[in-house]
């Protein structure tokens, strides 16, 4: 009798205990791969650190053509409040070649690329919850050369929104308004755009997504609309770690034709 309560006792306390260890997992919820803003903010103390080892895009126009090299993509993102986090991004180093067909003239400049800072705020949504909402403001610094860098200061506001369908559906709605910097390097325009999402979660640890970006660039220069298709995936071999990629095809003559993104993320 008593060695029957004793394993009775052990049991529930092994049951109590199990959806503590649950709740005690990190929030871990990287933005990146995908194009698509997050609502997910950075637990108080803890440090988002996300990385872009390579980031290549090609765009070929009837008198152009340019290739874009970006390493060192390096995003902290710092839990300050239940549901606020700062963030500081930066481009520590680029590659830009520019080919003018009719001349044959090759154009490459390199360097390091801006400096932004944002306020990320989770608005809306619990675990648990299929809806979330966040609004995140940023500020670009001119820290970079043209056209690694944007040349002049910019910011923006960014409304990332989303609903689970199911446990390993969800559907996301980012939309986005800048003062973006003028492709001359002097000024600032209207720019805005809206990518649309789905997210399939195969597993616990990994993850695919589907988007379609519509963008519009009020540039002085020339206005455009780009339309663009993205798929990503991430997987994460452990609860703090995750490596990704991303790959975006131009559909319009406007937007760069293709673009491939490696890297990852890390919780500390």
């Amino acid at each position: 009798m008593t060695k029957a309560f004793g394993l009775t006792l052990a049991a529930a306390m092994l049951a109590a205990a199990t959806p503590a260890f649950a709740q005690d997992d990190p929030r871990f919820c990287p933005t990146r791969p995908s194009l698509g803003g997050s609502s997910c903010t950075t637990e108080p103390g803890r440090v988002h650190i996300e990385v872009s080892t390579l980031d290549w895009q090609r765009d070929d126009q009837p008198d152009q053509r340019e290739d874009r090299i970006v390493t060192a993509d390096l995003l902290a993102r710092l839990g300050v409040g239940k549901d606020t986090e700062l963030q500081l991004e930066w481009v520590g180093y680029g590659r830009d070649r520019t080919r003018d067909k009719a001349a044959g003239t090759v154009d490459t400049v390199t360097g390091t690329g801006d400096l932004t800072f944002a306020v990320r705020e989770h608005l809306a949504g619990k675990k648990g919850k299929p809806f979330s909402a966040g609004v995140q403001l940023y500020v670009t610094a001119p820290t970079g050369r043209y056209p690694i860098g944007a040349g002049t200061w910019s910011t923006g506001v960014i409304i990332p929104l989303q609903y689970d369908l199911t446990e390993k559906v969800a559907v996301a709605v980012t939309g986005e308004a800048d003062a973006a910097a003028n492709q001359s390097g002097d000024g600032r325009h209207l720019a805005y755009s809206e990518i649309t999402g789905l997210r399939y979660k195969f597993t616990e640890s990994v993850t695919a997504t589907a988007e379609l970006a519509l963008e519009r660039d009020d540039d002085p220069a020339g206005h455009e609309t780009m339309a663009s298709a993205a798929l990503s995936a991430a997987w994460r071999p452990t609860k703090v770690l995750q490596l990704d990629v991303l790959a975006v095809a131009g559909l319009n003559r406007a937007a760069p034709d293709v673009r491939l993104v490696t890297g990852g993320a890390i919780l500390f």
